[in-house]
C-alpha cells in the first residue's frame, strides 16, 4: 500500500484532532510535526513517533514530506502555505486561509503556478451528514425552490480565550467571531445557496469590547442569483456555546439544523434525517466531526491524481464573504458581485 508523508506545523489545540486522524488512515505516514515551541514539538512527536522541527523551512526539505498540514496562526497559513507549494508539498490548511485577502490571493497564485501540487482548505463541516443532505436536497429541487436561509451562532469566549498573542487583533486574527468561530456556518450558507449576488454586515464589540480590538458580534443579510435570501447571525457574547441553528426554507417544506440533529418539516410533520454523531479525534463538540473524514477524501484525491474540490478557489468563496461583510460593516454599504 503506497503510503503518502504527512507533516504537520502548529502543535496547538486543533493540531490534535489532525494528528489522531492522520494516525487513523492507513495511507498516511507522519513522518514530522513543527512547533517554535522546541519542548512542546517534542512532545508531540514522541507522543506520534515522529520527527520534529522548530523551523518549518527546514522541514520543507525533507523529501518524504509530500503533504504539509498547517495548524498555525491566521497570520501565518499564507507564508507558509506559500513556501509549502513552491517547495513540491501539497498543503492543506486549516481556515481561515489567511487573515487579508491579498494573503489569501498569495496562496491561490502560488498553487496556480505549482499545477503538479494541491492545495485544500479545511471546512470539516460540509462533510456533516446533515450538511450532504441539505446540499443534496437543494440541488435535487425534491422540496422546490430554496426561498431563504438562516443561520445562528451563539456562542461564548471570555477574555481569557484572547490571552494567546495572535488572538483579538485584526492584524494577526484577521477579525473575530466570523473569521474563526462562525466561518464555517457562513461556508454552509454559500455553499447550499448558490452564488451570492451580494452581502451587507454590521459588527460590534458587545461582551469583549476593551479586551479586543475585533468584533465579537456580527450579522450580515446575503442575497443569492438565484432571487434566495440568507440572514446570518454570529455572536460569542453568549453565556454558552449553543448548537448551531440553520434553517433552509423551500416552497415545499423546510430543513432545520440544531447541532448536528437535522429535521425535515412538511405540512408541519417534522421527520428526523440525522441524529448527533460522535468524533473519535478527541475533538471539541463545535469543532463537528469530520475533520478525519476531509483528511481522507484530501489524501484520496492525492493518490489517485483527481483534482481536490476544496481547493484555494473554492475554500476562498466563504473566505471572501467574510472580508466584505467587515468591509461592508465599516463603509455600511452593501456589497455586489453582479
Amino acid at each position: 500500500m503506497k503510503q503518502i508523508g504527512i507533516a504537520l506545523i502548529g502543535c496547538g489545540a486543533i493540531s490534535g484532532v489532525h494528528l489522531k486522524a492522520i494516525s487513523q488512515i492507513p495511507t498516511a505516514k507522519l513522518v514530522a510535526v513543527v512547533d517554535t515551541n522546541a519542548e512542546l514539538a517534542a512532545q508531540t512527536a514522541e507522543t506520534y513517533d515522529c520527527a520534529y522541527y522548530t523551523d518549518y523551512l527546514d522541514m520543507l526539505k525533507n523529501p518524504d514530506i509530500d503533504v504539509v498540514h498547517i495548524c498555525t496562526a491566521h497570520y501565518q497559513h499564507a507564508p507558509m502555505a506559500v513556501d509549502a507549494l513552491h517547495s513540491g508539498k501539497h498543503v492543506l490548511t486549516e481556515k481561515p486561509m489567511a487573515e487579508t485577502k491579498e494573503a489569501a490571493l498569495t496562496m491561490l497564485r502560488a498553487a496556480e503556478a505549482n499545477p503538479h501540487v494541491q492545495l485544500g482548505v479545511i471546512f470539516q463541516n460540509r462533510y456533516n451528514p446533515a450538511s450532504q443532505i441539505m446540499k443534496k436536497t437543494a440541488q435535487s429541487g425534491e422540496l422546490g425552490k430554496l426561498l431563504c436561509q438562516k443561520g445562528i451562532v451563539t456562542w461564548s469566549r471570555d477574555a481569557s480565550y484572547y490571552q494567546t498573542e495572535w488572538k483579538g487583533k485584526w492584524a494577526t486574527e484577521g477579525g473575530g467571531v466570523l473569521i474563526n468561530q462562525s466561518i464555517h456556518t457562513l461556508d454552509l450558507l454559500q455553499w447550499i445557496g448558490g452564488e451570492v449576488a451580494s452581502i451587507k454586515g454590521t459588527m460590534s464589540t458587545d461582551s469583549l469590547e476593551g479586551i479586543i480590538e475585533v468584533e465579537d458580534t456580527v450579522h450580515a443579510h446575503l442575497t443569492y442569483r438565484s432571487g434566495a435570501t440568507a440572514i446570518f447571525y454570529a455572536t460569542n457574547a453568549y453565556g454558552v456555546n449553543s448548537p448551531v441553528e440553520i434553517e433552509l426554507v423551500f416552497e415545499k417544506g423546510k430543513l432545520v439544523l440544531t447541532g448536528d440533529t437535522l429535521y425535515r418539516v412538511i405540512d408541519g410533520e417534522q421527520t428526523m434525517l440525522t441524529s448527533p454523531e460522535t468524533t473519535n479525534l478527541g475533538a471539541k463538540s463545535y469543532w463537528g466531526i469530520s475533520h478525519g473524514t476531509q483528511i481522507a477524501d484530501f489524501y484520496d484525491h492525492l493518490l489517485s491524481d483527481r483534482s481536490y474540490g476544496l481547493n484555494g478557489p473554492e475554500g476562498f468563496k466563504a473566505f471572501n464573504l467574510v472580508m466584505d461583510v467587515y468591509e461592508s460593516a465599516r463603509s455600511g454599504k452593501r456589497i455586489s458581485y453582479l
